[in-house]
């Protein structure tokens, strides 16, 4: 797929003549099949505006996710999106628990960095325009247009304005600095936003221009470039591409997050996630319930009116 890359032939994005394509793009996991079953129920209930689905796993995990495939979704081995260099193993010091992504060119990586290089990578191998972005532990509760990315030519960038001027964003800053890097930004050029969320939308033309311009800042393969730091955000690094290199252009700004997300603590009780629910801002079409926490996909299912697979 890096052979698809032009180094140095990337331009700015130009307006679309015609109405773009969508597609929605999911990275996912053994662990997190089932929260990812209920995704795909509930987006092919209330979600429109979209021309494909594209779930990206590993390639061992491609047989038990098939049983979601449509002939509008689509199960992506990542051996088609990354370098053949980049391998996974059952990682001995998790006494083989984890996963970890092993090569002579980039840090250990763990399964969270190679979803982010998987999102990245789609660009080579979908051929929609705007690729949206949605993680497998969130369930639609309303009516969606994919639409909403997009006006008058160009793609909304979810973008959280000074966010990273306050405390408690320490990680965020060491992600945004490390983008500024992988990107060639001088490093005294720094950046206060944020731009991390669930349910947001990149063009994929700008993906392929980001990362030929990785790749002539740095002559190197971009996923070497993006692997070489372990504290990385692909959505720092697109962010900070369109804003601090393309000066915004192909893009217009927007801070509402359409999906309501429960990020830390415990499981929440029935009581307390129909509150969550209920607090669910007017923009707000899902729920992401992180899957670490632990929440049980029955209930989940239940609470939101679905019965169980």
């Amino acid at each position: 797929m890096n052979s698809r890359f032009v180094p140095g032939a990337a331009v700015e994005p130009s307006p679309l003549r015609r109405m773009p394509t969508a597609a929605l793009v999911t990275a996912s996991y053994a662990p997190d099949f089932e929260r990812c079953r209920l995704l795909c129920e509930t987006l092919d209930r209330h979600v429109s505006g979209a021309a494909h689905h594209y779930i990206l796993v590993e390639h061992r995990d491609i047989s038990l996710f098939r049983q979601l495939e449509t002939s509008w979704r689509t199960i992506v081995d990542e051996r088609e999106l990354l370098p053949r260099w980049l391998h996974a193993f059952d990682d001995p010091l998790s006494l083989f628990r984890r996963r970890i992504w092993l090569s002579l060119k980039t840090q250990p990586l763990r399964g969270w960095h190679v979803q982010q290089l998987r999102r990245i990578a789609i660009s080579a191998h979908a051929s929609e325009d705007v690729l949206i972005f949605c993680d497998s532990d969130v369930a639609f509760l309303k009516p969606f247009d994919c639409g909403t990315f997009w006006h008058d030519g160009k793609a909304r960038l979810f973008r959280r304005d000074g966010a990273l001027a306050h405390e408690g964003h320490e990680e965020h800053r060491i992600w945004s600095r490390n983008a500024g890097a992988a990107l060639g930004i001088d490093p005294s050029r720094t950046s206060n936003h944020d731009y991390i969320s669930t349910l947001i939308a990149w063009r994929r033309d700008t993906v392929l221009a980001m990362c030929g311009d990785i790749e002539k800042a740095h002559g190197r393969n971009w996923v070497e470039v993006v692997g070489s730091a372990r504290k990385f955000s692909e959505c720092m690094i697109y962010g900070r591409y369109v804003d601090d290199l393309l000066e915004g252009a192909g893009h217009f700004h927007g801070s509402e997050e359409f999906c309501r997300v429960h990020w830390t603590g415990e499981a929440l009780s029935d009581d307390e996630f129909r509150r969550f629910v209920a607090a669910m801002a007017p923009e707000q079409v899902a729920i992401g319930m992180q899957s670490f926490i632990g929440t049980d996909i029955g209930r989940i299912r239940r609470l939101i009116g679905l019965n169980e697979a």
